[in-house]
């Protein structure tokens, strides 16, 4: 296991980068699950936008006015926070405490700061200033769907962890009261649904504002969506944050033979959570230098293998699907069904509901297959009405 990025680096490369050491390999491949999901989401704007099922819609926008004080202020900000913490955590101002310590600690580099908030303040002027009119003036200037998508993204980051964080705490409300702050900035502990359903909301929210169809914008999104869920799952099996599932005894069946028995069973050693045994010998790999002592399922693999497929399946027919909402349904009733067979392998905490024992996800998994379903039913009975 990688918990950060710096143990790959030392495990494969044999070379030791301290920075990397708080670069959390989880962190880094929700970043580019969410670039991956970025750039197939502004293709499928760009070719619904091309059928016409989306139109580019007209903003007013204030031109050549010079930079305010405001403008400034707000880069400069910007850069000396990033300058402060970043460029001083790969410094060296972090050594010796927690990422979560860090970031909400007074440490930092103060010289990085200042140089790189100057520089931010520069670049905002600098773009202002070639922009300059002697007269300000508004002007209307045409937006793309597809040039939204840079905001719609980051709604769905910020929204999506919120979400995912918030839903993972009610899964898991005993360890949650115990210490609400170090679980709700712990670099694990994330719901999916959470995510999705936060995330989805306010994505179409914001989506309805601009005067975009909200279902043509969720069958655009929906390949994206399941590309990123998989990629993300890659950063839960590297890092070995927990989502893995119960202990597999049985041996691996001689149709895998050909396969890693990681892929069957694993100990999932150097977890990022510290979960199980010590390990001998474990030098270089401080303070992760544990394995759980029995081999359970690498569920979180098994889960990108799942998304990948999914990704495939939903990129592969898209263009053949012609009734709009049906595609989103499609991913809803996918989702669902990956997710609630997977349950049944994981180590999850449970609840009881109509005198069964079941896990959140699998509560919420049957409601999304339930809407799927129908709703795949409805838009199409409905596009025959037409």
């Amino acid at each position: 296991m990688y918990p950060a990025l710096y143990y790959f680096f030392f495990d494969v490369f044999g070379i030791e980068i301290e920075g990397l050491k708080y670069l959390p390999s989880f962190g880094f491949c929700v970043a580019v699950s969410f670039l991956l999901a970025a750039y197939f989401f502004g293709l499928e704007l760009k070719r619904k936008e091309s059928l016409g099922f989306l139109s580019a819609g007209k903003e007013k926008v204030m031109k050549g006015k010079p930079a305010s004080a405001m403008d400034l202020g707000s880069n400069a900000l910007i850069g000396f926070l990033l300058g402060f913490k970043f460029i001083g955590l790969f410094l060296g101002a972090a050594e010796g405490i927690e990422m979560k310590e860090y970031i909400f600690s007074s440490k930092g580099n103060p010289l990085a700061g200042v140089v790189l908030g100057a520089f931010f303040a520069y670049l905002k002027f600098k773009e202002k200033d070639k922009e300059k009119l002697v007269e300000p003036k508004w002007v209307d200037e045409i937006v793309h769907p597809y040039q939204r998508v840079s905001e719609l993204t980051m709604i769905a980051a910020i929204a999506g962890i919120i979400g995912a964080k918030v839903f993972h705490q009610f899964e898991y409300w005993d360890q949650f009261i115990q210490d609400p702050i170090g679980n709700l900035f712990s670099d694990s502990g994330l719901t999916f649904y959470g995510g999705l359903i936060l995330g989805a909301g306010s994505v179409m929210y914001y989506a309805r504002k601009k005067g975009m169809n909200i279902l043509v914008v969720a069958d655009a999104c929906s390949p994206a969506l399941i590309l990123a869920y998989a990629i993300g799952r890659i950063g839960c099996q590297v890092s070995g944050d927990g989502d893995w599932g119960v202990v597999n005894t049985a041996p691996k069946p001689g149709w895998m033979g050909f396969l890693p028995d990681w892929m069957w069973a694993y100990n999932f050693p150097h977890n990022v959570n510290g979960v199980g045994v010590d390990l001998i010998n474990c030098t270089g790999w401080e303070p992760y230098c544990t394995a759980l002592p029995q081999a359970v399922y690498p569920t979180a693999f098994y889960e990108t293998v799942m998304g990948l497929m999914i990704f495939g399946f939903l990129w592969t027919v898209r263009k053949r699907i012609k009734v709009t909402g049906v595609m989103f349904c499609l991913y809803l009733f996918l989702n669902g069904a990956e997710r609630f067979t997977i349950e049944k392998m994981r180590v999850n905490s449970t609840f009881e509901f109509l005198g069964m024992q079941i896990t959140q996800a699998q509560l919420i998994s049957s409601i999304l297959m339930i809407i799927g379903a129908s709703g795949i039913a409805y838009f199409y009975n409905k596009a025959k009405k037409i």
